[in-house]
């Protein structure tokens, strides 16, 4: 195996032109496991330690760019207000040394239906800046995931940045798994709430061969909220909407069964996420609104 150090980006791009199968590694997270039980064994490593604006982020009017090697610890320090879902997704994370290496890119690169970044990546709409010597374009979270740890980059293609939509409302993130720490998800449900185009957005992971959004329950609650002006009068929204809101979302679900859950407690448990994520969210827009109109 070699290792391949480049000095600056443009050095990665070349050195990922010349060998396209050689495997980026920053954090090393989820490559270095691979490799350790002897899983991976790729030609080249593309060690992007050395590249500094990956470690970066950019605050704009209504976005964040965020660097590909951003540690999930800075999210959770110094992006929390603009990114709240992916904020509690990184808090999920394995243990505190890894929140300190790993970050969102390499969930990406990786592309495992566990990765604990994707739901809130597809509820917040972001899009994957990837680049190559060719050029660079932007990849729509929706059409990044293409198979069980397959993605839409070319091989001579890397990931730089993710941009991500400035939260407009509550976002909200909650995890299955066997203990709090160290573990991979059995499933997971991301929920944000776009006020300024009154609609909804989900994520689900680890309990589909890719992680996936609830179409079919986004369809239905938009149509729900707008027909009865809850966006408007702010009310509580009626346990019917909310179970067959949940029933949806675990309707979307294609699991499997493994050593960490059977595919009918992974649907049951994203039901049960989403009616808990929703009441959740919904709670913290009705007090927002209220706030805002001088009534709280």
């Amino acid at each position: 195996m070699d290792f391949l150090r480049p000095a600056s980006w443009e050095e990665a791009l070349a050195a990922k032109a010349e060998h396209p199968t050689a495997v980026p590694i920053a954090g090393g997270t989820d490559v270095m496991v691979e490799i350790n039980f002897d899983h991976r064994r790729p030609e080249y490593l593309l060690d992007l330690n050395r590249i500094g604006d990956l470690y970066e982020w950019e605050t704009g009017e209504d976005s964040v760019r965020l660097g590909a090697s951003v540690p999930y610890t800075k999210i959770m320090d110094h992006l929390r207000a603009e990114l709240p879902g992916l904020a509690l997704a990184s808090h999920t994370v394995a243990s505190p040394q890894i929140r300190n290496r790993g970050g969102v890119g390499g969930n990406l690169g990786t592309a495992s239906p566990a990765g604990d970044a994707h739901p809130a990546l597809l509820a917040a709409g972001a899009e994957v800046e990837a680049e190559s010597v060719r050029g660079s374009r932007r990849i729509p979270i929706d059409d990044f995931y293409t198979g069980v740890k397959r993605n839409a980059l070319a091989p001579d293609e890397l990931i730089r940045a993710v941009h991500i939509k400035k939260a407009d409302g509550p976002q909200q993130y909650s995890k299955v798994g066997t203990r709090n720490a160290m573990v991979i998800a059995v499933c997971a449900f991301g929920l944000a709430l776009h006020p300024e185009s009154r609609t909804v957005r989900t994520g689900i992971g680890s309990a589909a061969p890719t992680p996936v959004r609830a179409r079919a329950a986004e369809d239905f609650l938009n149509a729900a909220l707008e027909e009865g002006g809850f966006w408007d009068n702010g009310k509580i929204i009626t346990p019917s909407v909310a179970k067959r809101f949940a029933d949806l979302c675990a309707a979307a679900c294609n699991p499997i069964d493994d050593v960490r859950g059977t595919a009918s407690y992974r649907r049951h448990a994203v039901g049960v996420m989403a009616r808990r994520t929703l009441t959740w969210t919904w709670e913290s827009y009705r007090g927002t609104a209220a706030r805002s109109e001088g009534v709280a």
